[in-house]
């Protein structure tokens, strides 16, 4: 073995040495390098953001700017200057910050084109949202490998396309595009292969057209909003794909042209909101659908829908309003007339063609059916020939036994003549010419005239029956006797279920010489201000007199509260139920009390939602008018928010202030869109808040209802409502939207965060939003400022849930009415929230109503936005960060405040 010399040793680690001290002076100079170069990138931004007094970077260290943050080594690797009223560009520079992994400018008034990003792949989370970017170069994603979350949405870019370097980001979650004139097909490659994660795709009110992407078959996507595409030719073709996307939970499609049959929700065990109204949509609604489990939220309303109406769960939030498919019958509990069961079963053969669907409405095949002729009642010829089809043709033509012409030519159908049209008793003439059809041809009777040629493929000889000898005229008679026997039978039942419910109606009606019915036929109710002495009760009828006494006489002990136009009373029927009585006196109230009362009438009948109040019956006589609610244990919110001491209830917990903000929520959305009609409260707040004795929250007094115009135009009206709740606009025009509940809403969640009244002349800041406004300005102030009955240490999300609420809660006070948010998104933030909590049975004193804090980690959670239709410039941007993110910059407007009863 070869010894080493100890003087080459010696030289061999002084060599070692110097290359050590090379290589860390390389590295050194490498990232003094980096480091100046990203200090020149930052004073380029402020440079072309031109700051203003909204935030003010002097430093000459951009790594002890505000709101930017650097790794130990000074790269910067996150810019969150969102929501600063910012105008101006960015700079080309801003990809030479490669170690960036946060870049926030959402909500400002940028302007310019977005530079390329090229590169960047460290970067994580890119908002952009809500700004005025003129275009998005084509290279923009190349290189980030590390995307996680984008939001490009409301930005009014020049047309451009999704495009294929989007796909090297493997770790995306979340892609958020809505209104960014996006054009062109989806892309394929948002399939479960490429984006393994991604359960967010948020591509609404864009420009796409064609179909959707095979690959959604195999994807992980949750939440898939492509509502509303412009253009000539929107999404279309069939939702087939939608049956194996195994993961949903929300789909919004409306707004689109898709068409075809509804798929198989059989396998959609999470799906909870499916919209798919304004399409072209056939064929019937699938029972996997109907009696989908995890459904909440159903929209159907304005297709070609055939078939018996659906009669989904009650607890389902359903809009299919009527006469706006082609359904047989609008009456949910009749079926379809036997024919028109038949046809339905022959156009699924040939996948429910909207020629079809345009046309085959009502009951009766007879009137005005495409395809159709009749003679007596009797359909006697079927000619579907140059229509298209598609598909095979349907053995069921052999049910319409009165069928003479059968006509099919010149279409796309595939498959072999089914046998059983040998058996039709009076068919004369069957054309099957110029089609794709194969196999043997039926033996059909002597006098029938087959017509089939254009079929190359179709057979010579005719496919034997079972006994060797083509049907006879016998066995097909005694056929069609049997048929008509059991459809006899059967009218003979319905006839007699029919005379029993007359005769059980008109001995209703005798005894009902006191009833007075809410209108439950959607129409606008009419009252006389005067009437009989008679009242409707959903669980009874009974006299007024009866009523008083259930009352103890309207006695000041049964009080439960006060309006501006009346009292409410306790009551207890004969039964034990407790009611709700609402009195109002027409000769104290005037004419404006008058109309609140038919107002709560007639909105109030035609609005049933767990979350909001139901309203038993009502009656007027004389100057006596009375609601009957159901009623609430628990009594108002305002209750446990600001008199809980003097009231000597236990103040509420931070879970069960959530979970009833989420109630009130999904009540107001109810109204605002998913309802038969849509309409705007015009008066909420904790006072018309009511809670049950499971302290689940209702919403309640509807007397300053108003239709709600169709989506962002506003109707003239009366200023009415609760001062410190009114939106400025409102209260400045009278001019109403829903966002005038939107503002309301924003306010009762600050009410909730704070345990503070909307206005209280004793704070310095008399207007809780102006005072809310600049809390939010400096974190510690503002968690000094949280009702302290609110245990902040109870867990660790606690306070990251509060901030990202009250963020909430100033996107929906902002003063510009087209910045606040639809309440679907609401209900969307808050339930990613309030899904934490599971009610149940504990000893946590601080909420004794029992809270679980089980579920998914707020990061999960935060996934789980709704999109939003209808809002032009501003959308209420998601919370992707913790406490320290949260600050905003609110503009809210005076209010005062008052405070009423039920």
């Amino acid at each position: 073995m070869l010894r080493r010399h100890p003087a080459s040793r010696v030289y061999f680690f002084l060599f070692l040495t110097l290359q050590i001290l090379l290589l860390l002076s390389s590295c050194i100079r490498v990232t003094c390098q980096s480091s100046a170069s990203d200090a020149d990138v930052m004073q380029d931004l402020k440079t072309s953001l031109g700051l203003s007094g909204s935030l003010t970077w002097t430093d000459s260290d951009p790594c002890k700017w505000a709101l930017v943050s650097c790794s130990n080594d000074k790269r910067v690797i996150s810019i969150q200057i969102g929501k600063r009223e910012l105008k101006g560009s960015l700079p080309s520079s801003l990809s030479k910050l490669t170690a960036l992994q946060r870049f926030e400018v959402r909500d400002n008034e940028l302007t310019g084109p977005l530079p390329s990003l090229a590169g960047l792949s460290s970067l994580q989370n890119l908002l952009l949202n809500n700004n005025n970017f003129s275009s998005i170069p084509s290279d923009f994603f190349s290189g980030m490998s590390s995307l996680q979350f984008v939001y490009l949405d409301y930005n009014p870019f020049s047309a451009w396309q999704i495009p294929e370097s989007l796909s090297v980001a493997s770790s995306l979650k979340l892609f958020s595009a809505i209104s960014a004139n996006i054009v062109g097909n989806i892309p394929d490659f948002f399939g479960g292969v490429t984006f393994p994660v991604l359960t967010d795709l948020r591509l609404s009110f864009n420009s796409l057209s064609g179909e959707l992407p095979r690959n959604f078959s195999h994807s992980y996507i949750q939440n898939l909003w492509l509502n509303s595409q412009r253009g000539s030719s929107p999404l279309n073709g069939s939702l087939s794909v939608l049956q194996n996307m195994t993961q949903l939970t929300q789909v919004w499609l409306h707004g689109n042209s898709f068409s075809g049959p509804l798929p198989d929700f059989s396998q959609l065990n999470s799906l909870q909101d499916l919209s798919l109204r304004d399409n072209r949509l056939t064929g019937l609604v699938p029972d996997s659908l109907v009696n989908l489990q995890s459904l909440k939220v159903v929209n159907l309303t304005n297709n070609m829908l055939q078939g018996p109406r659906p009669m989904f769960n009650p607890k389902v939030a359903l809009d299919l309003v009527k006469n706006t498919n082609s359904f047989c019958l609008d009456d949910l509990e009749s079926s379809c007339d036997p024919i028109v069961d038949t046809l339905l079963s022959i156009a699924k053969s040939v996948g429910y063609p909207v020629v079809f669907a345009s046309s085959w409405k009502g009951n009766d095949p007879c009137k005005s059916w495409a395809g159709l002729t009749c003679l007596n009642v009797n359909i006697t010829v079927v000619n579907f020939q140059k229509m298209g089809l598609i598909g095979t043709i349907s053995s069921n033509f052999s049910l319409i036994h009165s069928l003479q012409r059968l006509i099919l030519s010149n279409n796309n159908l595939s498959g072999t003549i089914p046998v059983e049209l040998a058996t039709l008793p009076n068919l004369k003439y069957l054309d099957l010419s110029n089609n794709n059809l194969h196999g043997l041809v039926p033996p059909f009777r002597s006098n029938v005239v087959v017509k089939r040629d254009g079929n190359p493929d179709i057979g010579n000889d005719a496919s034997p029956t079972p006994s060797g000898k083509p049907p006879s005229s016998s066995d097909a008679t005694s056929k069609t006797s049997l048929v008509w026997l059991v459809v006899g039978l059967v009218i003979a039942v319905l006839l007699l279920i029919v005379a029993g419910v007359f005769c059980v109606y008109k001995s209703k009606q005798k005894r009902s010489n006191r009833v007075q019915s809410p209108n439950d036929n959607g129409m606008e109710i009419t009252l006389a201000n005067s009437g009989p002495s008679k009242i409707h009760i959903d669980i009874g009828t009974m006299s007024i007199g009866e009523l008083r006494r259930m009352t103890n006489n309207f006695s000041q002990e049964n009080i439960l509260g006060r309006g501006g136009f009346g009292t409410v009373y306790k009551g207890v029927l004969n039964d034990g139920t407790n009611i709700a009585v609402k009195r109002m006196e027409s000769g104290v109230m005037g004419e404006k009390g008058f109309d609140e009362f038919k107002s709560e009438i007639a909105v109030l009948t035609k609005v049933r939602h767990r979350h909001l109040v139901s309203l038993l019956g009502y009656c007027l006589e004389g100057n006596e008018r009375l609601l009957v609610y159901e009623y609430m244990d628990k009594g108002p919110l305002s209750k446990y928010l600001f008199n809980w001491k003097e009231e000597g209830v236990e103040p509420l917990g931070w879970s069960r202030r959530l979970i009833i903000a989420l109630d009130v929520a999904r009540g107001v959305e109810y109204l605002h869109g998913l309802a038969r009609q849509s309409f705007i409260h015009r008066d909420l707040k904790p006072s018309n808040i009511l809670l049950g004795v499971d302290m689940r929250a209702k919403v309640s007094d509807f007397g300053l209802v108003r239709n709600a115009p169709d989506k962002m135009a506003s109707l003239a009206t009366k200023l009415a409502g609760t001062f410190g709740y009114l939106a400025p606009e409102y209260a400045a025009t009278g001019r109403i939207t829903t966002k005038v509940d939107v503002y309301s809403f924003g306010v009762i969640l600050m009410e909730l965060i704070m345990g503070q009244m909307a206005l209280d002349n004793t704070r310095h800041e008399a207007q809780l939003v102006h005072w809310f406004d600049k809390l939010l300005a400096n974190k510690d102030t503002f968690v000094k400022a949280i009702d302290p009955t609110i245990d902040l240490n109870q867990d660790d999300e606690t306070l990251s849930n509060i901030s990202i609420v009250a963020e909430l809660a100033g996107h929906c006070s902002s003063r510009d009415p087209y910045r606040r948010p639809e309440m679907s998104h609401v209900v969307n933030v808050l339930s990613s929230l309030a899904e934490q909590w599971k009610p149940t049975i504990n000893n946590d004193q601080n909420d004794n109503f029992g809270i679980n804090f089980g579920g998914r980690s707020l990061s999960e959670e935060l996934l789980n936005w709704q999109a939003y239709e209808g809002m032009p410039s501003a959308e209420l941007s998601r919370l992707l960060h913790g406490y320290d993110n949260t600050q905003t910059n609110i503009i809210h407007t005076r209010a005062a405040s008052s405070s009423s009863g039920l």
